[in-house]
């Protein structure tokens, strides 16, 4: 089975960076679309930015600017640097990537099992 597992959350001051870690295992064939999502507490999932296999990113307004997301395809891995942090980016942010594994002619949407961003002074 295919496993995402994040890294690089925690907690920083307002105007300070993060670079979050997302890497994929396990019988994977390929890898299309990677995305991250992000959730506050009473708040809906929203995601926050998303990387195609061809390299075009896309992100949600509240984060354009200040977040870039890229991939590294030789370590299946996905990242989301993070700068110029606000208190209101303070939520769980999820990994998503759409693989196909060996043996499947399908891709299925695997998630991470999320990581804690803080922004507090």
């Amino acid at each position: 089975q295919v496993q995402l597992v994040e890294s690089g959350g925690g907690l920083v001051q307002p105007g300070g960076s993060l670079r979050l870690s997302c890497a994929a295992s396990g019988s994977i064939f390929m890898i299309n679309s990677m995305y991250w999502y992000r959730q506050a507490p009473g708040k809906q999932r929203e995601l926050v930015a998303v990387i195609t296999s061809g390299g075009s990113t896309n992100y949600a307004d509240s984060v354009k600017g200040r977040f870039t997301i890229s991939r590294d395809n030789g370590k299946n891995t996905v990242y989301l640097q993070m700068n110029s942090l606000k208190p209101e980016d303070t939520a769980v942010y999820y990994c998503k990537a759409d693989i196909r594994s060996y043996g499947s002619t399908w891709y299925s949407a695997y998630w991470g099992q999320g990581t804690q961003v803080t922004v507090s002074s």
